[in-house]
């Protein structure tokens, strides 16, 4: 059985519509228990709490995984479900370039081309 914070998780990640079932299966192949905490801890447990909406949330998200510079598959995942909870593509673009000042050029243009791909996927998909 799911625990709780299983389930407020859940909850969360289908309002954000990511298409994350398709990606929990495939971690749940090599490790399921991890795949789990990936629902729990930052969805079920961070993300559900009241102080913050879902999209202020995906804001502070889009904007931390671009200055990282690194994690660009979460960027992604990131960029489509700041849209999915509300944000504008002009938006997010304005999150991405607010970064240059803290994380740098190249983090802000490699957030760019992120949200481009993102963009084009959306446009290829008719969303």
């Amino acid at each position: 059985m799911d625990s709780e914070r299983y389930q407020r998780g859940w909850e969360i990640l289908k309002e954000l519509d990511t298409g994350v079932s398709e990606q929990l299966a495939n971690l749940s192949e090599i490790a399921p228990e991890f795949a789990k905490y990936v629902v729990e801890f930052p969805f079920g447990d961070i993300c559900s709490r009241p102080e913050l909406d879902l999209k202020t949330r995906e804001v502070v998200a889009v904007a931390a995984l671009a200055a990282l510079g690194y994690a660009t598959p979460q960027l992604k995942f990131h960029i489509g479900a700041a849209l999915n909870a509300g944000c504008s593509r002009q938006e997010v673009v304005e999150i991405l370039m607010q970064t240059v000042i803290y994380a740098g050029f190249p983090a802000a243009l490699n957030g760019l081309y992120a949200a481009k791909e993102v963009f084009r996927e959306r446009d290829a998909a008719g969303s």
